[in-house]
């Protein structure tokens, strides 16, 4: 959004709050192209009448543009009003402008406000101010008919050049008396106060913004004219019934539904009237859908209250059905042999080619998976539960010195020793009976030689000289 008219001089827009629309040509909602004017071709007899835009295209109107004002197209000029005077952009002139005219029924002896002369920068300059005023302007008036209790809103405000009239665009259901609010708004302004009362989908055309197409709003941009628009329009289209969807941002049905309803209107009467159901030799078969561009009509056939396969048929089938059922003949099925035998040849025909003996791929190789248990020293089940092989356990033994209570007969004396038996713990010291079994393997202990421990040697690190031992 950043056009001529509004971008800085490092391209950044400047702000123009024109709410998206410079895409659409300029900074002017309702914009109109005077291609005329850029041609090298003079006019001689030039139509004195010319359209002027008010607050970006929100109002045009058709003024007299006397010799005198020299103004062409995209001039800011001053116009005349009702009271006082009013700042503009003329947007249209020469022969566009009877053509304009005529498309909006406008005749040329209703026309009785002209061009005063071109605006300069004053004008410009008080012409800012009043836009400024109408966004606190708008939300003050809100205010005032909340407290009136009035069933009313407030949708836009727009100031005349001269700061001395303001337009209140509101919208409501029915009539309502605003007389009294009036006078709060003459009172609480200083200026000159007019209601215009607009509908939901014109208050959206002055406020602007983006549809769910992702443009501009239609009626923001070219749309003129608003026609009604209902849910039948949805209908013949085949659009299923959602008001979240078919809405617009004004809360009615969007207007471009009636953009391709004629096409579909011509569409339709190729197809079957009354075609809701059809018979058959297997039951009656009811109208689903209808597809208009491929031209076919899905039905099914209803039992036990529920609905079974659906059966695509082109028009061509569904009207030689319903002239079957009009002599009171009834096919075998909806598809007939020929139509069912071709679409078997269509599924079992493959439409790929085999790349059996084609293409090889390469065998997949798997890493095997490490067992990182030993890396870490062996399962912790597998650690004995006595004790430690050269320290002392719970009991105050060693597996490889002193004797245990039971006195197992792999023991035997070492330099570890009893940690804890060496009479720390009286518990443990005690007179031995003879006659115990279990005794005797102390005396078997005695005859065998100690076992020798074994001493491994360590790796070198890296890069330093192995120990001797």
């Amino acid at each position: 959004m950043g056009c001529a008219s509004c971008s800085n001089n490092d391209g950044t827009p400047g702000g123009c709050k024109s709410k998206g629309h410079c895409a659409s040509g300029g900074c002017n909602k309702m914009n109109t192209y005077d291609w005329l004017t850029l041609t090298d071709i003079v006019d001689v007899d030039n139509y004195k009448y010319v359209e002027v835009s008010f607050k970006n295209g929100n109002r045009k109107s058709f003024f007299v543009n006397p010799g005198s004002s020299r103004a062409i197209t995209g001039d800011p000029v001053v116009v005349e009003a009702e009271t006082g005077y009013d700042v503009g952009s003329i947007t249209l002139s020469g022969d566009l402008v009877r053509l304009q005219m005529k498309k909006k029924k406008v005749r040329e002896s209703n026309i009785n406000k002209a061009v005063i002369r071109k605006a300069n920068e004053r004008d410009l300059e008080k012409l800012m101010v009043a836009r400024e005023r109408e966004n606190k302007t708008m939300i003050r008036a809100r205010e005032l008919a909340r407290n009136l209790d009035l069933n009313m809103k407030v949708g836009e405000v727009e100031f005349q050049g001269d700061n001395r009239k303001a337009i209140f665009y509101y919208i409501a259901e029915g009539r309502v008396d605003f007389r009294e609010l009036i006078r709060h708004y003459a009172r609480e302004f200083k200026i000159k106060v007019e209601m215009r009362q607009i509908g939901a989908r014109q208050e959206s055309a002055l406020i602007g913004g983006l549809g769910s197409c992702g443009r501009e709003l239609c009626c923001s941009t070219w749309l003129t004219d608003f026609k009604s628009v209902s849910t039948t329009a949805a209908r013949y289209q085949n659009l299923a019934i959602n008001q979240a969807k078919l809405s617009g941002q004004c809360g009615r049905l969007k207007c471009c539904l009636n953009f391709e309803l004629d096409t579909y209107m011509e569409a339709i009467e190729a197809f079957p009237k009354r075609a809701d159901s059809i018979y058959t030799q297997r039951g009656k078969a009811v109208l689903v859908k209808t597809d208009i561009f491929k031209g076919l009509m899905f039905y099914t056939y209803i039992v036990d209250g529920k609905r079974g396969k659906f059966y695509a048929l082109p028009v061509k089938r569904v009207k030689e059905i319903i002239a079957m059922n009009k002599n009171k003949e009834k096919p075998a099925d909806l598809i007939s042999m020929e139509d069912y035998m071709a679409m078997e040849a269509a599924t079992n025909q493959n439409d790929y080619e085999s790349v059996n003996e084609v293409i090889e791929l390469p065998p997949e190789e798997r890493k095997k998976k490490r067992n990182n248990r030993r890396k870490k020293g062996g399962n912790r089940n597998n650690k004995p539960k006595s004790g430690n092989r050269q320290g002392g356990n719970k009991d105050g033994e060693n597996r490889q010195g002193g004797s245990s209570k039971g006195g197992s007969p792999k023991q035997g004396n070492n330099k570890g020793g009893n940690n804890k038996s060496n009479g720390n713990n009286p518990k443990r010291q005690g007179p031995k009976d003879n006659n115990d079994p279990k005794s005797d393997g102390n005396k078997n202990q005695s005859n065998r030689p100690p076992k020798k421990k074994k001493h491994f040697k360590k790796k070198p690190k890296s890069g330093a000289p192995p120990k001797e031992d």
